[in-house]
C-alpha cells in the first residue's frame, strides 16, 4: 500500500501533488461538522470513482475555532498554521466571527498569517435554484479579492481611548486634519506590491481559463491614494508581466475597432459604485473582477445573492506557498448540530481544492453531481422552500444524493 505524503511546491513555483496527498481540515463551528461530514463524503467518492483507487485524501485534523480553544486554550494555535504551511493545502468550515469585541477574526488571522494574499470566489448559477435575476444563468464571474490590507488590516482605534486621542492630536498639530474628538479611527493601507500581486493572479488566471477580460473596481474617484493608486499598480502590472497576452479598453477600440483579437485579455476599470449596478444589468460583460479588500467582500456576496446565496458560493484564499479553501458562510449556529444546512459551499470550495491540486477531473465531478442533485429537486430546506415541486431533505441525505449522481 503506498504511503500517504505531503504536497511540496517546487523551486519553480508549481505544486508537486502525489497520488496519496495528506491535506489538513477544520471543520468550523456551528454547523461546521455538519457541513464538513457532508463535503468529506462526497470529495472521497468522486475521487474514488473518478480515479478507481489510483487516487486518494489522506485526511489530517487540525484544529481553529470553538473546538481549539476548548481542547488547548487558543483559538488560533500556531501548530495549527504550521501544519497548514507544511503541508500546502487545506480546506475548512465556517468559524466564528464575534462582531464588536472578543477574538479577532479567526478568518482574516488565517488569511494574513499565512499570507494567503488573494480571496478567489467564483460565482456560478445553477440550475433552478432560485434568484432574484431575470437571467441568472448570464452570472459567470469570479472574484479575485485582495486579502493582506486595506481596512481589514486591523489597524484601528477605539473611540475616547488614550490611543485614538494620541492619533487625533497627531491628525491635528502635525498634518493640519480636523478630526471630531469622539471618533474611532482605522488606517486603510494599499501597497504597491499587495496590488500587484493580486491583480497579476487574476490576470494569469483569465489567461490559464481562456477568460476575456480583467475588470479592477475601485473607488479611486474618491480615494486617490489608495483605491485610484490600485488601479494605477493594476494596469502596470498588466504592461511589465503580460504585455503580450493583454490590451487595455482604450486600445481594444482605438487600435481594433472594439473586436478583441484571439488570445488577449482586455485589462478595464470601474467605478465601485457603478460596478454593483452593472454586475445586476450586464452581468456578461464581466469575466475575472479584481478588487482591494473591502469591495471585494462586497461584490462577491452580493454576486452570490444573485445566484442563490451564500450556500451556493465557494470561495479560496491563495497565496504563493499555501491555500486553504472555505466555506463562504457563517456559523449558524442555531442550526448546528441538526442536519439541515445546505453544504453546497463547502462541496464547491473541496471541487476548486481538487482542481488547485491539478485533479480536474475529479473538480468537475462534484459540479456535475451537485447540478444534477439540484435539478433533481432534491435539495435542502433553504432551496425546497422556494422551488416548487421540490422534496426537502437532510444535509446528509443531500449528500448522499450527490455522490450517487457522480458520474
Amino acid at each position: 500500500m503506498i504511503k500517504p505524503s505531503k504536497i511540496t511546491i517546487s523551486s519553480d513555483g508549481a505544486f508537486n501533488v502525489p497520488d496519496y496527498p495528506i491535506i489538513p481540515f477544520i471543520e468550523g463551528d456551528g454547523i461546521g461538522p455538519d457541513v464538513w461530514r457532508v463535503t468529506r463524503r462526497v470529495i472521497d467518492a468522486v475521487v474514488e470513482r473518478t480515479y478507481m483507487g489510483r487516487r486518494k485524501i489522506s485526511w489530517l485534523e487540525v484544529l481553529a475555532g470553538e473546538k481549539a480553544y476548548r481542547e488547548t486554550g487558543e483559538w488560533l494555535p500556531s501548530a495549527t498554521l504550521d501544519t497548514i504551511k507544511e503541508h500546502v493545502i487545506a480546506i475548512k468550515g465556517p468559524m466564528t466571527t464575534p462582531v464588536g469585541g472578543g477574538i479577532r477574526s479567526l478568518n482574516v488571522a488565517i488569511r494574513q498569517r499565512l499570507n494567503l494574499y488573494a480571496c478567489v470566489r467564483p460565482v456560478r448559477y445553477i440550475d433552478p435554484v432560485p434568484s432574484p435575476m431575470k437571467s441568472p444563468e448570464k452570472v459567470d464571474m469570479v472574484v479575485f479579492r485582495e486579502n493582506m490590507e486595506d481596512v481589514y488590516a486591523g489597524i484601528e482605534w477605539e473611540p475616547q481611548s488614550r490611543e485614538v486621542k494620541r492619533v487625533i492630536s497627531f491628525l491635528k498639530d502635525e498634518m493640519g486634519v480636523s478630526v471630531p474628538e469622539d471618533a474611532g479611527i482605522g488606517i486603510k493601507p494599499i501597497s504597491e506590491k499587495n496590488s500587484k500581486q493580486l491583480v497579476a493572479a487574476a490576470i494569469s488566471y483569465a489567461i490559464d481559463n481562456h477568460l476575456g477580460s480583467v475588470t479592477l473596481m475601485h473607488k479611486g474617484n474618491i480615494m486617490k491614494y489608495t483605491e485610484a493608486a490600485f488601479r494605477k499598480w493594476g494596469y502596470e502590472v498588466a504592461r511589465e508581466k503580460f504585455a503580450d497576452k493583454t490590451l487595455t479598453e482604450t486600445e481594444l477600440f482605438e487600435s481594433f475597432n472594439g473586436k478583441q483579437p484571439e488570445g488577449k485579455v482586455v485589462i478595464k476599470d470601474r467605478i465601485a459604485d457603478v460596478m454593483f449596478q452593472l454586475v445586476l444589468l450586464r452581468p456578461d460583460e464581466f469575466h475575472v473582477i479584481a478588487t482591494p479588500n473591502l469591495n471585494g467582500d462586497y461584490l462577491s456576496d452580493a454576486l452570490a445573492a444573485q445566484v442563490g446565496g451564500l450556500g451556493m458560493a465557494p470561495g479560496a484564499n491563495l497565496g504563493h506557498d499555501c491555500a486553504v479553501f472555505e466555506a463562504t458562510h457563517g456559523t449558524a449556529p442555531k442550526y448546528a448540530g441538526l442536519d439541515k444546512v445546505n453544504p453546497s459551499s463547502l462541496i464547491l470550495s473541496g471541487a476548486m481544492m481538487l482542481e488547485h491540486m491539478g485533479w480536474k477531473e475529479a473538480s468537475s465531478a462534484v459540479w456535475d453531481a451537485l447540478r444534477r442533485t439540484v435539478k433533481s429537486g432534491f435539495v435542502t430546506y433553504d432551496l425546497a422552500r422556494q422551488i416548487t415541486g421540490a422534496k426537502e431533505v437532510r444535509c446528509s441525505e443531500f449528500g448522499e444524493r450527490i455522490i450517487e449522481n457522480i458520474g
